[in-house]
């Protein structure tokens, strides 16, 4: 079994160690490089091309917001949760508007965090459960706000119901068999799903899910 590569960037030598014997614990999972700041994140980024990448937002130099900004200005393919103290909501939706996958607390349980890189590593995007009710309300908020034509009125029923699945996680291989469709039948909603909501990924499209509420 291939392991889940993952680097660390956080500016706190300990805390990185830490990290690094938390996940080593998991037979899944290795850390193949510790970065101090953004520079050496996107560096060794580059260097190891990892699957995952722990990103902190506060460090010296390049931050990570700074970091995750050129990761993707430059298509780097690793995955990006943000590992932060920070609650504040801004911080979550920006780093979503801006590309990255995950969002999780340093004082997550390291339960939380696994699951988190193993979810991501497999498409998915995830955000720490207390951090989606926040999410959620905000982007409820602004749908109240909004006015005019709706791009969700355009999609079919079943299409609405691969959006739903979407945005709680699944994969295209889980919501196949959950609407017992065949996985090539996902796939061709999943494409139309994209076009006609103007997204790019699994992970805008569960925004705009949560955004213009369409969940269950």
């Amino acid at each position: 079994m291939d392991k889940i590569q993952v680097v660390i960037a956080d500016d706190h030598a300990m805390v990185r160690e830490g990290l690094k014997q938390i996940l080593e614990l998991e037979k899944d999972i290795v850390v193949v490089a510790q970065a101090s700041n953004g520079e050496e994140a996107v560096k060794l980024t580059k260097e190891y091309q990892p699957d995952v990448i722990l990103m902190d937002i506060n460090m010296p130099g390049m931050n990570g917001l700074q970091a995750i900004e050129k990761m993707k200005a430059e298509n780097l393919a690793a995955k990006i949760i943000v590992l932060t103290i920070h609650e504040d909501k801004e911080y979550l939706f920006k780093t979503l508007q801006m590309g990255a996958e995950g969002y999780v607390l340093k004082d997550a349980d390291s339960t939380v965090l696994v699951e988190a890189i193993r979810s991501v590593n497999k498409g998915e995007s995830y955000i720490q459960s207390n951090m989606t009710k926040e999410l959620v309300n905000e982007f409820n908020r602004v749908t109240v706000n909004e006015k005019g034509k709706k791009p969700e009125n355009n999609l079919t029923p079943r299409e609405r119901e691969v959006l739903e699945l979407i945005a709680e996680g699944l994969i295209n291989k889980e919501i196949a068999k959950r609407l017992f469709i065949s996985e090539k039948t996902v796939k061709n909603h999943v494409s139309n799903i994209f076009k006609k909501l103007n997204v790019s990924d699994r992970t805008q499209a569960a925004i705009y899910a949560f955004k213009h509420n369409i969940t269950n």
